[in-house]
């Protein structure tokens, strides 16, 4: 079976108190535009179940340089742009690297 390259990157972001939907919206449209870049496999935005104002972005890239490619993209300034204000701190940014289901055998 052939090795499948995967790009993934979590953030997470803590809105200001107050600034809840207006940072849910932001996030909505990074989200929904991010998705039709090329190399994008997917991208989900949920929001926390214990603490208010805090949601984190899953992406998955086809690769590393699809990945960092998009970190220009006008969708990814955009949402930067937008987002520091609502912002309590910079967001939280992780990469990971995929375990294949067969290596879990």
């Amino acid at each position: 079976m052939p090795e499948v390259e995967i790009s993934v990157v979590a953030g997470l972001f803590q809105a200001r108190s107050g600034k809840e939907a207006e940072l849910a919206a932001v996030l909505a449209r990074y989200v929904v535009l991010s998705r039709s870049i090329d190399g994008c496999r997917n991208i989900d935005l949920v929001t926390s179940a214990s603490t208010a104002g805090r949601f984190l972005v899953i992406e998955k890239w086809d690769d590393a340089a699809a990945q960092r490619d998009h970190l220009n993209s006008e969708a990814m300034v955009t949402m930067a742009t937008q987002s520091g204000p609502l912002l309590t701190g910079p967001p939280d940014l992780e990469l990971y690297d995929v375990i294949p289901a067969h290596d879990l055998e």
